[in-house]
Order: C-alpha cells, then structure tokens, then sequence
C-alpha cells in the first residue's frame, strides 16, 4: 500500500458509517470453497458484533475484484477494503472497536491466537481443499470451475492449484501426510479450548474480532459437505467450541446449528 493509500484510508476511517456497505464474496450455493468462506463468515460475524450494517453482494470473479484478490472486501463508501485485518483495522479506524476493554497483553495474546487461526486452520483448509485429491477431484474442481464455461474452468482450476500448492510448499504444509494435517488440528483446537475455559468469550469483556474468526472456521467446517468429515469430527471433540460456535450463531444470525 503506497503513503497515499494509507492516508486516504484514514482520511476514510474518519467518516462515519455508509449505510450502503457492500460485502462482496463467491457465489455460496455454488462456488465458494471451505477456506473463502470461513473468512468471509468471520466478517460478517465481527459486523453483527459491531452492530453494522452491511449487504452481501456474490460474483463470480468476486477474487479478481479485490485490491489484493483475496476474499473478502468490502465497499464503504468511496473505499475497498480486502481481507479479515484489513477490515477489522479499517473499522477500528472509525473508533468502533470490541478491544477497548482489553489491556495490552490480552490484546498481544489476542493476535498470536488469529495467527494461530491462519497459520493452522485455514492452511489445513487449504490443503483439504486442494491437495487431498479426493476432496478436490469431487468438491473444489467442481466448484471453483463451476461460474466459468469449458474449456476455461479447467483452466482457472490448474491455475488456482498451482497457486495454493506454492503457498503451501512454501510453509511446510505440502508435504505434510493427512495424518499430520489432522494433528495440527487437534493441536490448534486444544490452545483454543485451553484458552476459552469454559467462558461464553474467549476474553471476559464480550466478542472480539478472535470469537469471530474462530465462528467463521469452526461453522464452515462444521457445516460444508465434504468426502471426509475428519475436520468436522475433529471439532465436535472440543464441547466449548461448539458451544461457543452455537452460542455467536444463536446470538447474532438467529439460527441454531447441528453439531
């Protein structure tokens, strides 16, 4: 981001609100994939916390539109903003904020436990996704190709492929065995559940952008129909996040989920 991007977003942080906010993702019915869409979940939970309004806007090419091809983003105003902590800081910018209670280490641990997040569920979705030939011969290949006309979805598939196994290869993630993927999942789940304890949040306060985060992940992978449901049976061995998961969907989507 050049200074002058920097400065026009917090000249933009400075205003208030539009009330035409605009979250734009992949098609959910028939195009997003398992890793988008616990990004995309966790932003729209973090705006219910926030008590913002928003829409959601589906396209197709909706990773192509964002400044950094990433989803998601969104449209506030005269600004486009892409991925979860580019959005979170975007909306701290305004002086809407769900860590104003915490002090700094909350705040230091806050983050390692988002990195946490990405670094180990949303690699491990990624490598479900792409890697596990099964899963993607049957479900990504399909989906991800699926806005697109023959020959160019086979086309867009070998090239968001080639994509993710780079990313990857590049954090050890592409030559772990399955087994090895499984166990840093039950790793990471272990932290979070030893750092919720048993409380409704994982801080005393209320829901941060991390409750969030993890709804996002968690129900995506609770709830995506997949050729193996290891993640998801995974999960449902750590009853606090569960509970945790139904608590943030009961509270700000009004809906309860099967566990």
């Amino acid at each position: 981001m050049t200074l002058i991007d920097r400065i026009s977003l917090e000249l933009g942080a400075q205003e208030p609100w539009p009330k035409d906010v605009k979250l734009f993702q992949p098609y959910e019915v028939e195009q997003i994939l398992l890793p988008d869409n616990a990004n995309c979940l966790a932003i729209q939970a973090y705006l219910k916390m926030c008590q913002l309004d928003y829409n959601v806007e589906p396209r197709p090419n909706a990773e192509a539109m964002s400044p950094t091809l990433k989803v998601p983003f969104i449209k506030a105003g005269r600004f486009v903003i892409s991925e979860v902590e580019g959005i979170v800081q975007f909306i701290n910018g305004k002086g809407i904020t769900l860590t104003d209670t915490l002090d700094s280490e909350e705040k230091s641990n806050m983050r390692a436990y988002m990195s946490l997040i990405h670094n180990v569920l949303e690699m491990a979705e990624l490598y479900i996704c792409w890697v596990d030939n099964e899963t993607y011969n049957e479900v990504t290949s399909v989906r991800n190709g699926s806005v697109y006309p023959w020959p160019l979805n086979h086309i867009q598939n070998r090239k968001k492929r080639s994509q993710v196994v780079k990313k990857l290869n590049t954090l050890g993630w592409y030559n772990k065995k399955l087994e090895e993927v499984y166990s840093e999942v039950e790793t990471c789940c272990e932290s979070l559940q030893t750092r919720l304890d048993g409380k409704p949040f994982f801080f005393q306060h209320g829901p941060t952008e991390l409750d969030a985060l993890v709804f996002g992940h968690l129900f995506t992978i609770l709830t995506t129909p997949l050729p193996r449901s290891d993640l998801a049976n995974i999960i449902r061995n750590y009853p606090s996040l569960i509970d945790l998961v139904k608590r943030i969907e009961k509270d700000y989507f009004k809906k309860e989920i099967k566990s």
